[in-house]
C-alpha cells in the first residue's frame, strides 16, 4: 500500500480549474519531485497532502488513513508527521533562530525547556549551522534562513519532509548546499521527501522520480533519466528551458 495516495483529486478556486482528478501514489522512503510551470497545481497539491487545503472532489490518504474528511483537531495530529519547508522559509521575524526552530516543539509537546534547547541545538547541526541560535532572522543570509528553516521543518522528526521552492532566490553554489542537505535528510532521517521545484538541476540531483504537472494534470512520471528523454513536447520545452509559442506571442516576437 502507497505511503500517501491522491485519488481523483480536483480543486477549482472560481473558475480557474487547478487540479483536475490528480491520482498520485507515493512510496515510504521515495524522494519525488514535482516540477511544472507556474499555476499548474503543485503548491496546491503539496497542500492537500498535509490538509492545509481540502479537495472539492476526491479524497487523500496519509498511512492508510483518509485525511480529507477528518475535522480540524485531529488534522493537527496528522500535521505533526510532515515537516514543510515554505517556499520564502516563513521565519518568525521577532524570533531569534533557536526560537524559531524550537516554536513547533514548544507548540506540540510538553518537553522541558532544557530538553527543547538540546533538540534545538541538534537540529541546528545537522543543517550546518550550529552557532546561528541566537541570532535574529535579519542577520542571515538567504542561503542561512532556508537552511534554518529546514531545522524548523525536521524540529518534530517528521516521516515526510515537504519542500515548496526550496532553491527559490539562492545563487547556484547556495542551491547546491540545499540539495545535499535534503540528500543528507533522506538518508539520516530516512523519511519521504516531496520537492516542488522549477529548478532542473536541483530535481535531478534530489529525485528517485518526477512527475510533471500540466493544466491540473500528470503529464509524465517516471525517473529522471527517463524524462531526459521524453518526448511530449509539454516535458521537452520545460525541460530544456524553452519558450513556446504561446508564450512568445505575448511579446509580440
Amino acid at each position: 500500500m502507497s505511503f500517501i495516495e491522491l485519488r481523483n483529486v480536483s480543486k477549482r478556486f472560481g473558475s480557474l480549474i487547478v487540479l483536475h482528478d490528480l491520482n498520485l501514489n507515493i512510496e515510504k522512503g521515495q524522494s519525488l519531485v514535482v516540477i511544472g510551470a507556474s499555476g499548474t497545481g503543485k503548491s496546491v497539491m503539496l497542500k492537500h497532502i498535509v490538509g492545509l487545503l481540502r479537495p472539492d472532489h476526491g479524497e487523500v490518504w496519509v498511512d492508510g488513513r483518509r485525511i480529507d474528511n477528518l475535522p480540524e483537531r485531529e488534522l493537527v495530529d496528522v500535521r505533526t508527521r510532515f515537516g514543510f519547508l515554505f517556499q520564502m522559509g516563513a521565519l518568525f521575524d521577532s524570533l531569534t533562530v533557536a526560537e524559531n526552530v524550537g516554536f513547533p516543539i514548544v507548540e506540540h509537546t510538553h518537553k522541558a525547556p532544557e530538553e527543547v534547547a538540546k533538540i534545538v541545538a541538534h537540529k541546528l547541526k545537522q543543517v550546518g549551522l550550529p552557532e546561528a541560535g541566537p541570532k535574529m532572522p535579519g542577520e542571515l543570509s538567504g542561503g542561512q534562513k532556508k537552511r534554518v528553516a529546514l531545522a524548523r521543518a525536521i524540529a518534530l522528526d517528521p516521516e515526510t519532509i515537504l519542500y515548496d521552492e526550496p532553491t527559490t532566490g539562492l545563487d547556484p553554489i547556495r542551491s547546491d548546499v540545499i540539495n545535499e542537505l535534503i540528500l543528507k535528510l533522506q538518508r539520516e532521517l530516512k523519511v519521504t521527501s516531496i520537492v516542488v521545484t522549477h529548478d532542473m538541476n536541483s530535481a535531478f540531483k534530489v529525485a528517485d522520480r518526477i512527475v510533471m504537472l500540466h493544466e491540473g494534470r500528470i503529464i509524465f512520471d517516471g525517473t529522471p533519466e527517463a524524462i531526459q528523454t521524453s518526448e511530449n513536447p509539454d516535458v521537452k520545452r520545460f525541460v530544456q528551458g524553452e519558450a513556446g509559442e504561446t508564450e512568445l506571442a505575448t511579446l509580440n516576437l
